[in-house]
């Protein structure tokens, strides 16, 4: 059965700052045709992923939050979901980075917008795609998926501040 009681401190300004940077350096790649900066934030996904950390979280802690641009924004929630979107997406873009180098180009181009349209809807919307497949992949019992969403929370949607 999928738990919902060890729920975690999730800073959710770390995790918009991340998606802007996924936004914009994806959308920069696309503009200028830069095939090798769609795989660098491939990369940087896939080792925030393995390290359990938001890909572009040093801007974040580095740059964003010491100029009080963005103010921290705590959230009870579960860092499992938000780690499998972000290493789905980490997959897209070294796909994307494949077919881009193997003049796939249509197939390419779209894998990337196919992750700044997610990104931005997450961003935008509060609406978490890959988490919302992790969460129904719990429902159904895929080994691994052992996190349930927050109480009250919709699957895939930003849960509330802490109080």
């Amino acid at each position: 059965m999928a738990e919902a009681t060890q729920l975690s401190r999730v800073d959710h300004s770390a995790l918009r700052v991340n998606q802007a940077c996924i936004i914009a350096l994806l959308i920069i790649a696309f503009v200028v045709n830069l095939s090798w900066l769609v795989l660098l934030v491939g990369v940087i996904m896939l080792v925030g992923t393995i390290i359990g950390i938001p890909g572009f979280k040093p801007v974040y802690v580095n740059f964003v939050k010491p100029r009080g641009l963005l103010k921290p924004d705590i959230v009870l929630d579960n860092p499992e979901p938000h780690r499998f979107s972000q290493g789905l997406g980490a997959v897209f873009l070294l796909a994307s980075t494949i077919a881009l180098w193997t003049n796939a180009i249509v197939l390419g181009w779209a894998l990337s917008w196919l992750v700044i349209v997610l990104a931005a809807l997450n961003l935008f919307g509060g609406f978490c795609v890959g988490c919302f497949f992790y969460y129904w992949l719990s429902r159904l019992k895929v080994p691994g998926f052992i996190k349930a969403p927050p109480p009250g929370v919709i699957p895939g949607m930003r849960p509330h501040q802490e109080s």
